[in-house]
């Protein structure tokens, strides 16, 4: 079938993110047509580098623009458009869409939540004036609902490889063979500096990997003069694509991650990790990382989720990180657990037997 995705970046990487891996998923795995628009093409672009040059030559990355110009319309008409996160078709595209012979079935891709309530929600039709077939999609953990976008799966093998990634063997040349990694990718406004600072009455070594951008929240690109305890070394990478993300996460010992495509990347990866949930004005991520929890730690002992809670609220690493080990043999269960249940009906191929 022929896919059309669009896209609008709110996030500057989550959303542009979540919609290359669903293509390259829908096109490398399915055997799908798949074109993706984005009204920011350059940030598209750098997440879909370093993979396969036959897996991103087989989506098409075109401009928000170049959907007016629909050379399949009115002859070929896309099988599938789906709306990433409920942005809105542009209106040339979707009056070419009204005149096409055949119409197509619109997806409203909605943002990723464990909440209950999505399952009553997900796979209904949204009727629209104009009469195209539109419906909820819900991404979710849960087996009634839309699934995870697990593609690529990382093997078991491949989460130890020592096959450093080109673009980080400059940066890995200073790791430190004693010290525990954490990565760190999260929004602005955490209190970073301070959860760095409690890291640093700890007695032990720690190397910590910023993505892209993370240094300037330190403070650390404008030449000021900035102390951090000795037995920290912040090490700032650059940025990378996604498969080579994933690869520093399961190098990591704990990641912190944002965002849907991080946060799912991180459990894959079987590590330890705090997921920093976008900030709401209306506080309804709190209740969305509730509701992830409620499923994360079904199985955990008292004093595991308590750890845990703790570390995802941004309780600093003193009061919880003895519970480290306990939480990496928790995390390798859960990553066998969301394989299990997801596999063959991860989100990419669950769009598909709904839309057939």
């Amino acid at each position: 079938m022929r896919w059309d995705i669009f896209c609008q970046i709110v996030d500057n990487y989550g959303d542009a993110g979540i919609c290359w891996r669903l293509a390259r998923s829908l096109s490398s795995i399915h055997g799908q047509e798949v074109r993706i628009f984005c009204d920011d093409l350059p940030t598209l672009n750098l997440l879909a580098s370093g993979v396969d040059p036959a897996i991103k030559e087989s989506v098409e990355l075109l401009p928000w623009e170049a959907s007016h110009n629909n050379a399949r319309h009115p002859v070929q008409a896309p099988d599938v458009v789906i709306e990433a996160f409920g942005c809105d078709l542009p209106e040339r595209y979707l009056a070419g869409l009204f005149i096409a012979a055949e119409k197509p079935i619109i997806i409203n891709l909605e943002y990723l939540s464990a909440e209950p309530w999505i399952m009553e929600f997900h796979g209904k039709p949204s009727p629209q004036s104009h009469g195209i077939p539109k419906y909820f999609f819900f991404p979710g953990f849960q087996e009634e609902v839309g699934g995870l976008l697990l593609d690529p799966i990382p093997l078991a093998g491949e989460l130890t490889t020592q096959n450093i990634p080109k673009d980080l063997q400059e940066v890995w040349s200073k790791i430190r063979p004693n010290a525990k990694r954490i990565s760190i990718f999260c929004y602005p406004g955490a209190p970073l500096r301070k959860w760095l600072d409690d890291l640093g009455t700890l007695d032990e070594a720690f190397d910590i990997l910023l993505t892209h951008g993370h240094a300037e929240l330190l403070d650390l690109s404008t030449g000021k003069q900035i102390s951090f305890p000795k037995n920290l070394q912040l090490l700032s990478i650059p940025f990378v694509s996604q498969d080579e993300y994933d690869w520093v996460l399961s190098q990591c010992d704990f990641n912190i991650v944002r965002g849907e495509d991080s946060f799912i990347r991180a459990q894959l990866a079987g590590k330890p990790f705090m997921w920093h949930i976008y900030p709401q004005e209306d506080r309804a991520h709190e209740v969305k990382l509730a509701a992830f929890l409620d499923l994360y730690l079904e199985t955990a002992s008292q004093e595991l989720r308590l750890a845990i809670i703790a570390a995802m609220t941004w309780a600093m690493p003193g009061t919880w990180l003895g519970s480290l080990d306990a939480w990496s043999s928790h995390s390798r269960v859960w990553r066998s657990h969301l394989l299990e249940k997801q596999y063959e009906g991860g989100l990419a191929a669950r769009l598909l037997r709904f839309v057939s």
